[in-house]
């Protein structure tokens, strides 16, 4: 039985772990190999999940018998009664096991609890995969923004949105 759980600052180590295993997957063919590991150092590394926590951030582990099969990083209020949903992968060998749509569910609970109205998340614009789940569970496209990451680099996205 999947279940999910808060991560402890120990547990940020599977969170980057899960995330070099999904990337490459995930955007090998839609992002160059070297934007891949551009953004795989700067948003997963540890000094850099601490900081987000530390700021608020809630992460969650989804778990089925001990095995860490994906994860979810949020911040409530990022926008006043908005929750944010930054970070959200399945491993590949653990898609289609309904991972996502448990991570989902435990993200609006959090929200309607802190009395949040919606959650938003951004989606690259080519992840088609990702539109269609999010799509499924009732998120809307609200708009698109293009987001320079440095490096020469930009994040090419859709932003979603699912009202409570």
């Amino acid at each position: 039985m999947i279940q999910i759980n808060p991560a402890s600052k120990e547990d940020l180590k599977i969170v980057k772990s899960i995330a070099q295993s999904t990337w490459p997957n995930t955007f090998g063919e839609i992002l160059s190999p070297e934007q891949i590991d551009y953004m795989l150092n700067w948003f997963y590394d540890i000094s850099h999940l601490e900081e987000q926590a530390e700021l608020g951030h809630t992460f969650l582990l989804a778990d089925e018998g001990g095995e860490k099969l994906g994860f979810t990083g949020i911040e409530i209020n990022q926008e006043p009664g908005k929750t944010k949903i930054h970070k959200i992968y399945i491993l590949p060998t653990a898609q289609g096991k309904g991972v996502g749509k448990k991570l989902i569910n435990s993200i609006k609970e959090i929200a309607l609890k802190k009395e949040q109205t919606s959650l938003l998340l951004n989606v690259n614009k080519y992840n088609q995969g990702a539109i269609d789940f999010y799509e499924y569970l009732g998120f809307v496209n609200i708009k698109s923004e293009i987001i320079d990451i440095g490096n020469g680099y930009v994040m090419d996205d859709y932003v979603f949105e699912l009202k409570l």
